[in-house]
């Protein structure tokens, strides 16, 4: 892939997923302000609803590569030692790796404990 394509590639990323998370983030400020859960267990329900669940599951991947392409592109810019900047994108690619995972994990037990309490 060329120069100009991986640029152009990256904008559209960074837009697409700005998008979502602008809308997702509005959709979530609008639906505390006016209904906000009382205890624990009505927030994990809501976050069992089918619709919240997918919502959320699409959110990680989307804020983990909307976050990549940012620090990506500063490492890339910023730090001119090629040893330096493989170390530092290999840090900051485990750290979103982990961190996926641990957000799918719990949207995942949220789901499936307001399944057997609910």
């Amino acid at each position: 892939m060329s120069r100009q394509a991986s640029g152009i590639m990256a904008w559209a990323v960074q837009r697409v997923t700005a998008v979502y998370l602008a809308l997702l983030m509005t959709y979530f400020m609008i639906h505390f302000l006016f209904n906000p859960p009382a205890d624990y267990l009505e927030l994990r329900a809501w976050v069992a609803l089918p619709l919240v669940s997918v919502a959320l599951v699409l959110f990680v991947p989307l804020l983990l590569a909307h976050a990549w392409v940012g620090f990506r592109d500063v490492l890339l810019d910023y730090v001119k030692l090629v040893g330096v900047r493989v170390v530092l994108l290999a840090l900051v690619a485990f750290m979103f790796l982990g961190s996926g995972l641990w957000a799918f994990k719990a949207i995942v037990i949220a789901d499936v404990t307001a399944g057997i309490s609910g």
